[in-house]
């Protein structure tokens, strides 16, 4: 069972942009497969890195979107990403070192972030990037 189903009520409006989301979807369930099926510890390194380095571009993709559309709301969002990414990224350190193993707390926080975050704060730049034809 997946931990994360994609449906519209994850939609911000802006198809790459869910796009982008539904790929996040997919890597924290492979995480969460992994965990299930006790290979978590052979692949969890390879999947964290996979899912820093997505979430990264992203962010960065989603970043050049708002600053081409001159979102006001910008500089807050990117602090909130860069503290996500930085979590994420002080996990798999930490992950890599041997000190952390993957577990639901985790994949709880990677889920309950991402659909907060959706939910919330993206859609507050929906209409702005919609009235600035950005897709």
């Amino acid at each position: 069972m997946a931990l994360l189903t994609w449906t519209s009520k994850y939609s911000v409006g802006v198809q790459s942009i869910d796009s982008q989301h539904t790929v996040l979807f997919d890597l924290i369930n492979e995480l969460h497969a992994a965990m299930l099926s006790g290979k978590a510890q052979s692949i969890t390194g390879a999947l964290l890195r996979k899912l820093v380095n997505y979430t990264r571009d992203h962010f960065a993709s989603e970043e050049a979107m708002m600053t081409a559309a001159k979102f006001p709301g910008l500089g807050q969002h990117r602090i909130q990403h860069r503290n996500l990414t930085k979590q994420v990224e002080e996990f798999a350190a930490r992950h890599e070192r041997g000190e952390s193993a993957l577990n639901i707390h985790l994949l709880n926080f990677l889920r309950d972030w991402l659909t907060n975050h959706i939910q919330q704060v993206d859609k507050e730049y929906a209409p702005w990037m919609n009235q600035h034809n950005i897709r």
